[in-house]
């Protein structure tokens, strides 16, 4: 698992996207299920572990000045996450798809604007 959108948060890498996240490394076991994982990844979310950092300048910044931090993310989430939702919506709209149908295709599918595209294309 890693992270494809920037993100700014202590235990993701800003560069790569990598988790640092125990059970998707030495802590793993044939037992473990995505679901397991997908909820220890939303407590990590949630709670950030600044002294076991994957990225160093991100755990700093968190320790040393919170609002910063906070401020950071928001910015990251505004530049990488909202602005490329809204460009994959305003692509299908350019194709002719309208606004709901584009958003709910993308939502369907992970943002995959392929598979939106097909699923779009088979729905009409």
């Amino acid at each position: 698992m890693k992270f494809d959108t920037k993100i700014w948060h202590p235990n993701i890498s800003s560069v790569t996207g990598a988790i640092c996240l125990d059970i998707l490394k030495n802590e793993w076991t044939p037992a473990l299920t995505i679901r397991t994982a997908l909820i220890s990844l939303q407590a990590l979310m949630c709670s950030p572990v600044p002294d076991d950092p994957q990225d160093a300048e991100v755990a700093a910044q968190f320790k040393s000045d919170v609002n910063s931090f906070n401020k950071t993310a928001k910015l990251w989430t505004e530049n990488y996450a909202k602005n490329q939702a809204e460009k994959k919506i305003k692509e299908l709209m350019d194709m002719g798809f309208d606004e709901e149908s584009s958003k709910i295709a993308l939502q369907k599918h992970g943002f995959d604007l392929e598979k939106s595209i097909n699923y779009l294309l088979s729905s009409s």
